[in-house]
């Protein structure tokens, strides 16, 4: 079986065995570099900086070009969860959203101010129905890695008339998406992508219209949002961006200062030969676990893989310098670009000969 090395050994050097990027990716070397440069800096020229939008700038255009948007149509905030609530409040009062059973509560619970409906993953497509006005997912579901119908779900909702809003948080970085394809597609950046916490993006559908026309209001942005910012600073905001930038949040500015460059070496990677890379070290632990007699979820495709029956091991793997985790009973461990066969093995053999 063909060995892997790290994609890029020089910008990483954990004191771990590290394989818990679906909870937090590890920070490049280049980040923590310009994080320290930024926090120095700001002794003197305060929190945001001598240019507070240059990285948050940069970071945008840097995503677009990953997820294939326009930048025109990107929107820079904090967290999923306020990008949520700002859909559910774009949405009538009895508009029926759609959403899967179990996917991750930042995405779904601010939708629950809606009438919502659940169903399994995989009946997603096909429980869309003409009174659907939201389908809401995740690309891959952060409790087992388990990749979603992409193409079917559109297809389903455009048939119906239905919107689809798609996090991204546990796919991009890793598996190669289209954000354009999407009504709403949102991403925390700080798994896959390697950028500080405080880094999310939203991206909008082509169907705005000129100038963003048909696109929601902008309900939750605040002076950051302005066509022209000085004359936003105070009172309402009467002139949005014509952009999306009319979406943005006032910025955590060490944020996008590590976001730029992180964005910047998985744009130099590339996402396929990420993907090629993960999917290839995850299929080689599925096969190890097979070995052992233990099931692992999802099928080969995910560099996300949960296996029940190892829980208990996590204190275990934790002691030794493994950094895994647990999600719905099962062990959940993810397969990275720092992440090498050296590392898949030391789990393998860390796990034992019968799990």
């Amino acid at each position: 079986m063909q060995r892997h090395t790290p994609l890029c050994g020089a910008e990483f050097a954990p004191d771990t065995t590290y394989l818990n990027t679906a909870s937090a990716g590890l920070l490049p070397r280049r980040s923590a570099d310009a994080l320290r440069a930024a926090v120095e800096e700001s002794a003197s020229y305060g929190t945001m900086g001598r240019d507070y939008f240059g990285p948050a700038a940069a970071s945008r255009a840097a995503f677009a070009r990953l997820m294939d948007i326009p930048e025109e149509r990107v929107a820079i905030g904090s967290s999923v969860a306020v990008q949520s609530a700002f859909v559910a409040a774009s949405l009538p009062p009895d508009a029926e959203v759609l959403v899967p059973e179990g996917d991750f509560s930042s995405l779904v619970n601010p939708l629950w101010e809606r009438p919502v409906r659940t169903v399994p993953l995989e009946a997603l497509a096909e429980e869309v129905r003409p009174g659907t006005a939201l389908v809401a997912f995740s690309a891959v579901q952060s409790a087992n890695g388990r990749i979603a119908d992409l193409e079917a779900v559109r297809e389903a909702a455009r048939a119906h008339g239905a919107r689809t809003y798609v996090d991204a948080t546990q796919a991009a970085g890793w598996l190669p998406l289209r954000a354009a394809d999407y009504d709403y597609f949102v991403c925390g950046a700080f798994k896959w992508l390697l950028c500080p916490r405080g880094t999310t993006f939203m991206t909008f559908g082509a169907d705005g219209g000129p100038d963003g026309k048909n696109w929601p209001e902008p309900r939750h942005a605040g002076w950051v949002a302005g066509e022209d910012l000085e004359e936003s600073v105070y009172g309402p905001v009467l002139r949005p961006a014509a952009t999306a930038r009319r979406f943005d949040e006032p910025h955590a500015h060490f944020s996008y200062v590590g976001a730029e460059r992180s964005l910047s070496l998985i744009g130099e990677l590339g996402v396929a030969a990420i993907h090629a890379h993960n999917t290839a070290l995850a299929d080689r632990y599925r096969a190890g676990l097979a070995e052992r007699g233990l099931t692992p979820s999802p099928a080969p495709g995910s560099a996300i893989v949960s296996t029940p029956g190892l829980a208990d091991a996590a204190d275990r793997l934790a002691g030794a310098g493994v950094r895994v985790s647990v999600r719905g009973g099962m062990l959940r461990a993810a397969f990275h670009l720092y992440n090498s066969t050296d590392d898949v093995d030391r789990l393998l053999e860390l796990i034992g000969p019968g799990g």
